[in-house]
This record gives C-alpha cells, structure tokens and sequence, in this order.
C-alpha cells in the first residue's frame, strides 16, 4: 500500500489524531492535497503566523485568529467533518487548557469525527495524548520525484543564465540515485549547490554529493565520514585480500546482481601492520564512500540510548548505500561483562540482527587486535564473507613499505638497498617502518645531513618493535590465526 493509499485509509476510518514528524511541510500539504480527492473532506491548516485557514479552495483570509485555545475550540464547533493541519502546534500542548480542549476533539465530546494532524520537525506528546496518537512517517521522495527536483533546478539555472547548462546524462542518473534517503528540500538544496559551483552536473560532483549527504544524515555525530580513501597500491603486503575485493566489486556495484553481493570483511592482526589501510582501500577498491563508526560515540549513560544511538547510526548508514561501513576496534565496543548492565549485549544483538537482515549495499569491514575478546556468534560464517588475518609483513612486503614511505616523503627509493634495510627490520610492522624513516629524517636534520642507508639502519638499531616488547601476546596471536584465518598476504 502506498504512502497516499494509507493516509486516505486513515482519514477515512475517521483516525481522531495523526502525528507526522518532517521538516517539508510543503510535502506534507500536497499528500494531504491528494487524500481529499478520495476521502472528500475540508482541507484546514493552522500556523502561528497565519491562523486557521482553508486550502482546498481560495479565500481571501485567515478564519481563525493565530490563537491556540480559538483555534481548538472553532474545530471542536464545526459541524462539518474536515482534516485540520496543524504545523507547530505541539509547544501549545504544555497548556492544562488547549490539551484539554484537544483530548475532546479526539474523542469526540461534542464534536464532528475531525481528523486533526499535527505536523513538526518533531512532535512530543503529553502523555495523556500519544495513547490516541497514529504517527505516521512520512516517505522521502523516490527516483521519480528526485529526477524531477533535478530537472526543475536545471531548468530554473538555465532561464536565470540565459545559458544551457552542461548535463553528463550518466552522471545525472547516478546523482539521482544517491540523492535518495534525503528529503525533497534537502535534495533540492545540494542539486542546486552542484549546479551553481561550475555550470555543470558531471561525475566530478558526485563525491561533493555524497559529502553533503553524509553531513545532512550524521546529524547525531555518531559516524565519520573518511574523506580520503586509499588504494591497494598503498598498502603492501595484501594482496589476497586485494584480490578477494577486486573479484567481487562488479557484483556489490551491480543493481541486480546475479549472485549473492558481498556483505563484509573481519580484519584480525598484529598491531601496526596495516587493518586501518586495508579499510580504506577495500572502499576504493570498491570505489564508494568509507564511513567509520566508533563506538565509543554510541555509549551512553541513559538507558537505551546506546542502543537508539545505534539504530540510527546503521539508519543512516543505509541510505548513504553503496557503501563500506568501517568499524575499528569492534572488540572494544562489544566486550563482554557484568557491569554495563547488559548494554553491550543488547548492542551485540542488534548489530547481529542487522547484519543478518540488512537488504542496503553497505559493506562491513570490522578490524580487532584482541580476537580473543571477540564473541564467538560474531566469528561464525554468514556474519561475515571472510576473516583474513593481517600478519607482520614478510621481506617482500617490508621493502615494499619502505619504498613506500621514502617516495611519500621525496626520496628516492633507488638512492637506497631496499632489500638491506627489509633485512634489518625483520619483526618490524608497516607503522613501525614509517616512524624509524621519521626517526631518520629528524637526525638528518639535526645533523645538517642528507638522509641515507646508514641513518636508516641506526633508527632500526635503536627501535624495539611490538614483535619484541610483547613477543608472547603476538606470538599467541600469530599462532592463533595461523589455522583458523584467512592470509592477507
């Protein structure tokens, strides 16, 4: 049934109470537009501003004063049964006199069988009403109305410039595509930013687009949105994983794929050794946005709000789809233990079920160090594709980051025996690679010298890596992965 069909439906069983959350007001008045035509009753609405007036047909004036208790009370003596918008109304609730007065519109004491809809960013409820209160959600525009928004606004661009304006017809798809999930006066204010920044509407705005979007839907600040993705020619040492995500990009990218789209990744490994890069580069291997979820934002001292903050976190993730949804240090949100009440057991549970259920292309990729914390019903298959274990890197792979970080920061990784230095820091992580060449660079300057071989040597002289200091919980860890993962490398 759709959006219009449950509204008729509702106006006529005679609903007393409707209450839709939204800030498109104008949305709301063409719905309500459309249900008249089919329930054949009086159109009202009410604001502050402007008083209780007709809008099925024109008038010159308001009828009603911009009063709360005369509006009311003119509703509750009209004999005629009508629907009555309210917009803002709510604030006036607090009153003994006007909730009074409502309570008896809705149930009818001496009163027409009204439909009155109060409409607000959002609508909190004395609780005597919300027990007689229908909330109704409001449907966000579709592909169609989206397309519309678009064209209107380049229409509107081209009479104001007296110019055409340049429209890559893919591109504007894919802009229409990734417009859903916002509300039609949120859609029409980045299509018109896109247009008005260059004359244009190409595949240079999408990634403006998804940055708008991100920041309109992460209003709570529980999610991050990762600007700057990577590639796997960034991050050495993965190449099976690289190979893993390329086999599938087709398939997740595809509207209706053939096979069963990818669902997510978990990233165990030795810390330093690249899990956080990985992330990044699985999303632009996929080449779609990289959202990091943190959950330590999600906890909270009031009971349920963790878990509210959660589902509007995964919400929100949804409609940014296709996506991947980076969570870092999963162990360290979902421990297990007593004295949290039970929360991070609730948290569990939901974020299995929608892992489980979700139907949006948002791909998982969660990274832990300490697998042992993990709980066992996160491990099993079918919540994740795969678990691959990200090792300390080999020679090959050792020389690779160096190479890496040295033309990262203008040096010339020829100048220097990448096999060597891949020697002299055998147990060294990537993180721990990059800090010895920073290490180097600062006695170069101190020195007044150029960095060479030997000053990178003495900075691996002189560090002692994780692989040392904490042999026997990485070792353990190494040992662990060896039969039950999945190589990165």
């Amino acid at each position: 049934m759709s959006e219009l069909d449950d509204l008729t439906t509702l106006v006529r069983a005679a609903t007393p109470l409707l209450v839709i959350e939204t800030v498109d007001e104008q949305r709301v008045i063409e719905c309500f537009r459309h249900v008249i035509g089919q329930a054949l009753r009086p159109l009202w609405r009410w604001t502050l501003t402007d008083g209780l007036g007709r809008l099925d047909f024109a008038q010159p004036g308001a009828e009603v004063a911009p009063d709360a208790g005369a509006t009311l009370e003119a509703i509750r003596a009209a004999p005629e049964r009508g629907i009555y918008l309210l917009f803002d109304f709510h604030p006036f609730l607090r009153y003994a006199m006007s909730l009074r007065q409502l309570r008896e519109i809705v149930q009818r004491h001496r009163s027409a069988a009204h439909t009155v809809v109060l409409v607000g960013a959002r609508v909190e409820l004395p609780q005597e009403l919300e027990a007689l209160a229908t909330r109704v959600p409001l449907a966000l525009p579709d592909l169609k109305e989206l397309a519309g928004i678009l064209r209107g606004e380049a229409a509107a661009w081209q009479r104001e410039q007296g110019r055409r304006l340049e429209v890559d017809g893919e591109a504007a798809r894919t802009l229409v595509r990734n417009l859903v999930g916002l509300s039609a006066p949120d859609a029409r204010r980045i299509v018109r930013k896109l247009i008005y920044n260059d004359g244009a509407l190409g595949p240079q705005d999408l990634p403006e687009l998804m940055r708008a979007k991100f920041e309109l839907l992460n209003r709570s600040g529980l999610l991050h949105y990762e600007y700057a993705t990577a590639s796997f020619a960034d991050v050495a040492g993965v190449s099976r994983l690289c190979a893993w995500v390329q086999r599938r990009r087709a398939v997740f990218l595809d509207p209706q794929p053939a096979l069963d789209p990818p669902r997510g990744v978990l990233l165990l490994g030795v810390q330093g050794c690249g899990k956080s890069l990985a992330a990044k580069a699985i999303a632009g291997g996929f080449g779609v946005p990289l959202v990091r979820l943190d959950f330590g934002t999600l906890y909270d001292k009031y009971q349920g709000e963790t878990e509210k903050n959660l589902r509007e976190a995964l919400a929100s993730v949804e409609l940014l789809a296709p996506c991947v949804l980076w969570i870092d240090e999963i162990e360290k949100g979902l421990a297990s233990g007593g004295e949290d009440g039970g929360v991070s057991r609730r948290v569990l549970g939901y974020l299995l079920t929608w892992m489980a259920e979700r139907k949006a292309k948002v791909f998982v990729v969660a990274t832990a160090n300490a697998v042992h914390e993990l709980p066992a019903e996160l491990l099993r298959k079918g919540r994740f594709d795969e678990v691959f274990f990200v090792d300390l890197p080999s020679p090959e792979a050792r020389a690779a980051v160096f190479g890496l970080h040295l033309t990262r920061r203008r040096l010339d990784p020829a100048a220097f025996d990448l096999p060597a230095l891949a020697e002299a820091s055998a147990g060294f992580s990537g993180a721990e690679i990059e800090q010895a060449i920073v290490s180097a660079l600062y006695d170069a300057v101190a020195s007044d010298a150029a960095p060479d071989q030997a000053a990178l040597c003495r900075a691996l002289e002189q560090t002692r890596p994780l692989s040392v200091l904490m042999r026997e919980q990485v070792e353990a860890l190494r040992d662990w992965a060896r039969e039950r993962c999945v190589p990165a490398d």
